[in-house]
C-alpha cells in the first residue's frame, strides 16, 4: 500500500538516497525544492518550490501536498548545515543562518503539520554531536538539541490528533555536505576511529531509519530521538 510524503531538502545526500528509497516503494512524494528544481532527481515525483526557513512557505508547501494527496503520511525536514569552528571565531550571521537552517525550518515543519495535519508523522534532524561533546560543535548542537527537545514536547502538544514527532541524531555521514571532512584523508581517518564498528554513516544507514520512524504501521514511536553513529556515543 502506498504512502506520500512531503520531503524539505530532498538534493541532499541524505535527501536524494531516500527519494530512491520510497520512489522505489511506489510511495507518492512532493519534493520541496530551494531557488533551482531537484533535476537530479528522477521517478514520478511532484514538485514545488519552498524556502524552508519560512513559516508562511512551508505552510504552503504542506497545503499543496494536501490538495495534490489528500491524506499526508510523513514530513521529512532534511535542511542541514556543518560550520564546525570554535565560538569566538563564528560570526553573528553564521550564527542566526545555521539556527535558521537548522532550527527554524523544524519548527516551521512542526507548526505546519499541527495546523493542517492529523493522523501522520514528523521527522526532523538532529546530531549525534548532541549526546557527546565533540571539540567546535558548539553552535550545530545548539541548534539541533532545540529540536530534540521539540520532539518530546510536539508530540505530546499534538498527540491528541494522531501526529507524531521524531528525530534522527546521525554522527558523521558520507554525503555532499560532510565533503571538506570525508575528502580529508587525514580527518576521515580520525571520525572512522572514533566509531566502534570503523567506518562513517552512508547515506542508506539514515534512510532505512527514517523509512521505520515514518512508516505508519509503527504510530506507537513518537518523542523520540533516534541516534545512529555506529556505537560512537554509547560505548567509550
Amino acid at each position: 500500500m502506498s504512502s506520500s510524503y512531503i520531503i524539505i531538502g530532498a538534493s541532499g545526500g541524505i535527501g536524494s538516497q531516500l527519494v530512491a528509497d520510497l520512489e522505489s516503494c511506489g510511495h507518492n512524494l512532493l519534493l520541496g525544492y530551494h531557488k533551482e528544481k531537484l533535476d537530479a532527481i528522477s521517478g514520478n515525483s511532484e514538485f514545488a518550490p519552498v524556502e524552508a526557513t519560512n513559516f508562511d512557505s512551508v505552510m504552503s508547501l504542506v497545503e499543496q501536498g494536501i490538495n495534490k494527496f489528500g491524506d499526508i503520511d510523513g514530513v521529512i525536514n532534511l535542511p542541514g548545515s556543518i560550520i564546525l569552528k570554535p565560538p569566538h571565531l563564528i560570526s553573528e550571521d553564521e550564527f542566526y543562518s545555521t539556527i535558521d537552517i537548522n532550527l527554524k525550518s523544524a519548527f516551521a515543519c512542526v507548526r505546519a503539520a499541527g495546523k493542517l495535519m492529523q493522523n501522520s508523522s514528523v521527522l526532523l534532524m538532529s546530531t549525534a554531536a548532541v549526546s557527546i561533546g565533540l571539540g567546535n560543535h558548539e553552535m550545530i548542537v545548539a541548534s539541533k538539541a532545540g529540536i530534540e527537545a521539540m520532539v518530546r514536547s510536539a508530540s505530546k502538544t499534538y498527540a491528541r490528533k494522531g501526529l507524531r514527532f521524531n528525530a534522527i541524531a546521525p554522527s558523521l555521514t558520507n554525503t555532499p555536505l560532510a565533503k571538506n571532512i570525508v575528502d580529508n584523508p587525514i580527518s576521515l581517518k580520525a571520525s572512522e576511529k572514533m566509531h566502534p564498528v570503523g567506518r562513517i554513516g552512508e547515506p542508506k544507514d539514515i534512510t532505512n531509519a527514517i523509512q521505520f520512524l515514518i512508516n505508519p504501521n509503527n504510530n506507537w514511536i513518537t518523542g523520540q530521538t533516534l541516534v545512529l553513529d555506529g556505537g560512537m556515543s554509547t560505548t567509550k
